[in-house]
């Protein structure tokens, strides 16, 4: 009896594991292992727009031009303190031995090209949104910058989050298939959709998470805790924010707010990013905002 309960067991317990394996298993590379778009100076825009330099560039470093994407800032949370690799063309410290196949699949599905899952910290589940032709474009534009040899900084992550492979899981519960605005959208809107949702990854400051660290679709950009631990990053859905278009669009060309107040902490960036962009990209960006559903 007792030997037949263990073999149940053992049985059960086996194909558990192997239901966690398959359903965890990082995404293949492309099919595709060429991009469409090869622009360095469209992929500028895209770097702008994404905050590649935001995350990515030195603490202390962030005047440096062009910039040197070697990494190091520290991102506490709840689940760990993460630190942001060097990017930079480096082919020993950065990503210089990657191919545009592999870069693509770390964007897109934040999985390494060794095949680990990279953990959230990294906003792939935003960039899974980007266009083929903006990924061939930031690749091209990100070989232009210089390289560092600085070493990347381990994540200090305990257990169990330590354990890469549980990603899959929380992969599966937290990518979503489409955009979260829907509906009748102007050309203006929906580019303004791609910039906010795709590329700014606004919802990654501006939504809350729950208990493991997917974003409150319900509240979305309704505001959310700092990181920090000090205030609150602000709900900029519509009825609460109160802002006109023409607001928001000098907002985010000069970091200016309607009475007179300007942007501080990490929107500084955000705004300088911003301004780089053609005005109309500003405009898309306050049009979506417009259309969000507010959330007190």
């Amino acid at each position: 009896m007792l030997r037949a309960v263990f073999r149940l067991v053992l049985t059960a317990g086996l194909f558990g594991a192997a239901v966690f394996w398959w359903l965890t298993r990082p995404d293949p590379l492309p099919d595709d292992q060429t991009l469409p778009s090869a622009d360095a100076e469209a992929g500028a825009l895209v770097f702008a727009a994404a905050g590649c330099a935001s995350c990515h560039v030195a603490p202390g470093a962030d005047d440096a031009e062009p910039a040197v994407l070697s990494g190091g800032r520290a991102f506490a949370t709840d689940f760990g303190t993460f630190y942001a690799p060097n990017i930079s063309p480096d082919p020993a410290s950065g990503i210089g031995r990657w191919t545009a196949a592999q870069f693509t699949r770390a964007v897109q599905s934040g999985v390494s090209p060794d095949g680990q899952h990279y953990y959230p910290a990294f906003p792939y589940t935003a960039y899974a949104f980007m266009t083929r032709d903006d990924i061939g474009d930031l690749w091209a534009y990100m070989q232009t910058l210089p390289a560092s040899q600085v070493p990347g900084k381990a994540h200090d992550v305990g257990l169990p989050f330590s354990i890469r492979r549980g990603l899959g899981l929380w992969k599966l519960m937290n990518q979503s298939g489409d955009f979260h605005l829907q509906g009748d959208l102007s050309a203006e809107e929906e580019r303004g959709r791609y910039l906010a949702e795709a590329l700014g990854h606004c919802t990654e400051c501006h939504t809350a998470r729950d208990s493991l660290g997917g974003l409150d679709r319900d509240r979305w950009l309704a505001g959310a805790p700092s990181p920090t631990g000090k205030g609150r990053i602000p709900n900029i859905t519509p009825g609460v924010l109160g802002w006109s278009e023409a607001d928001l669009v000098a907002y985010f060309t000069s970091g200016l707010t309607p009475d007179y107040d300007s942007a501080g902490g990490d929107m500084v960036t955000v705004i300088e990013n911003l301004a780089k962009l053609p005005e109309t990209d500003r405009a898309a960006l306050a049009a979506y905002l417009l259309r969000i559903e507010t959330v007190n």
